[in-house]
């Protein structure tokens, strides 16, 4: 994958956030571009006019990691920026014949991990590629999610599908436009390390056609990388939750991370925890005797 419209489109729309005052520099005469002129930018990061012009139509192949940090000090780059910009680079240059080939294998899910997901019992957690889709989940992470899971007709689930495609994606996230733009910049960071998966770009294509705000936000260049924080989440039958959620990248599974969602004891969230067990609880016993029944061939009751 050429990845030249996506370095021009991230320096340019860097440059456009920084004034000359931000910078330092006097600004001479009028000015027809948003923030930074290149030669500016140039000239703030020790660099040849003509060698920045090349970097920002997209030519980052063979840049060194001197060049690429003084660039970003000139477009005045955050952590997770900086990083965005060092994943481009990388995919930029060649890429082994073995890395194309397993951008689009199916990630197995070990015993092991799922082992793990079902010993976390006071906490949801699930697991989840760089894709987003949803490969497995503890009993509470099912409960907790159980509109995402019930949107989908078959695993895996992917939570950047609900997010836009879902109507009732707006109802589950209190704050679903800080989620969904959050999202939206964290996807940008998995297509930068995984330039070469197929399904990842096609899972992009088809937001971009079916979602106006995704489409709004993905043109904006924004970065996230979703590793903690908090989350509102209003569960259907439990009603509001605060939860501060963990991402746990798995240095042995390549893209695989598990995410667990917890909440102070004593708090209205972590009795509504407390609450979503016993209603997962009860749920898993109504499901139970309803297969015991129907394998039993006796007729099941509907309300």
């Amino acid at each position: 994958m050429d990845n030249r419209s996506e370095v021009r489109a991230s320096l340019t729309s860097r440059r456009a956030k920084v004034s000359p005052e931000l910078a330092g520099i006097p600004a001479y005469g009028s000015r027809r571009v948003a923030g930074l002129r290149r030669g500016e930018v140039a000239a703030i990061a020790g660099v040849s006019v003509e060698y920045y012009t090349r970097l920002e139509r997209g030519n980052l192949a063979g840049a060194s990691d001197s060049v690429l940090e003084a660039v970003a000090r000139a477009l005045q780059l955050d952590d997770i920026e900086i990083e965005h910009l060092h994943h481009l680079a990388r995919a930029a240059g060649p890429t082994p014949a073995r890395a194309r080939a397993r951008a689009d294998r199916a990630p197995e899910v070990r015993p092991a991990i799922r082992r793990v997901l079902n010993s976390m019992t006071g906490v949801p957690a699930f697991l989840r590629n760089h894709r987003f889709d949803i490969l497995a989940a503890n009993p509470l992470g099912m409960a907790l999610y159980s509109p995402i899971f019930a949107a989908s007709p078959a695993p895996p689930v992917n939570s950047m599908r609900f997010n836009f495609l879902d109507p009732h994606a707006q109802a589950f996230y209190p704050d679903w436009a800080q989620v969904a733009r959050s999202a939206v910049a964290a996807l940008r960071i998995a297509a930068a390390q995984n330039p070469h998966d197929k399904q990842l770009m096609n899972l992009i294509g088809e937001l971009s056609m079916r979602s106006e705000p995704f489409r709004s936000w993905w043109a904006a260049q924004d970065v996230y990388s979703h590793r903690h924080g908090s989350k509102r989440i209003r569960h259907p039958a439990i009603g509001e939750l605060e939860l501060a959620f963990e991402a746990l990248e798995l240095p042995g599974d390549e893209s695989l991370t598990i995410v667990t969602y917890t909440a102070e004891p004593g708090t209205p969230s972590g009795d509504g925890l407390e609450l979503l067990a016993a209603w997962a609880a009860t749920h898993a016993s109504q499901e139970a005797r309803s297969t015991t029944a129907m394998s039993d061939g006796a007729p099941t009751r509907t309300s």
